[in-house]
Order: structure tokens, then C-alpha cells, then sequence
């Protein structure tokens, strides 16, 4: 592992969001879900997709907080253009369980 100082983790932008919007996305190559989601008025809405169709289903999604990266260049995924990284950590079989607080915050909030 790599040592970083502190202002090499200042230059990841980390904040919360809602999802507002889900769906299925077929087309990927792995199992996945097309996700929308609200930073606030600062930052609006962003889009991505994210591979946690394991513990999570469509109807559960929205509404529900996340902790994403929100300073990566847009990403192509497949038909899809990704502009956020949702943050999670593997079960013990390497599927996504997402980061979100556990008191509902602001949206657009940085991690710190």
C-alpha cells in the first residue's frame, strides 16, 4: 500500500447523495443497475452505473443515501456515460454493500 499525504486525499471529492432515480441496465456485462443521483444544488444530478444488483433492488434504491466520487472524468459503461463513482465495500463474496451515512445528512456534503 501506497502512503498518501493529506492533500492527495483532498483532491477526492467525496460526497452525499439521494438516489432519485434506478433502473435496470441489461446491456452491461455484468449485472448491474443505472442509477441517478441528487448532490444538491451545488453539484445537481449525476448518473452512473454500479454493479449491486446483489443486495439491492430498484424499488429499495430510491430515496436512499450514498457516498460517491464526484470529480472523476466522465466514464462510457457500456451505452451508458458514467459521471460519479458510487463507493462500496465486498461481502465475503466480493459483492458491493454501498456506504451511506447512517443519519440523513444534506446532499452535496463532503466526506471529511
Amino acid at each position: 500500500m501506497t502512503e498518501i499525504g493529506f492533500d492527495d486525499f483532498l483532491k477526492v471529492d467525496i460526497r452525499v447523495g439521494t438516489i432519485v432515480r434506478a433502473e435496470p441496465y441489461p446491456e452491461a456485462r455484468k449485472p448491474a443497475f443505472k442509477l441517478w443521483v441528487d448532490f444538491g444544488p451545488e453539484i445537481g444530478e449525476r448518473k452512473t452505473s454500479a454493479q449491486i444488483t446483489k443486495h439491492y433492488t430498484l424499488d429499495e434504491l430510491v430515496g436512499r443515501q450514498v457516498a460517491a466520487v464526484v470529480n472523476f472524468p466522465p466514464k462510457q459503461i457500456g451505452k451508458f456515460m458514467s459521471e460519479i463513482l458510487v463507493l462500496g465495500f465486498p461481502d465475503g463474496d466480493d459483492e458491493v454493500v454501498m456506504i451511506q451515512p447512517t443519519k440523513q445528512v444534506p446532499n452535496g456534503g463532503r466526506l471529511y
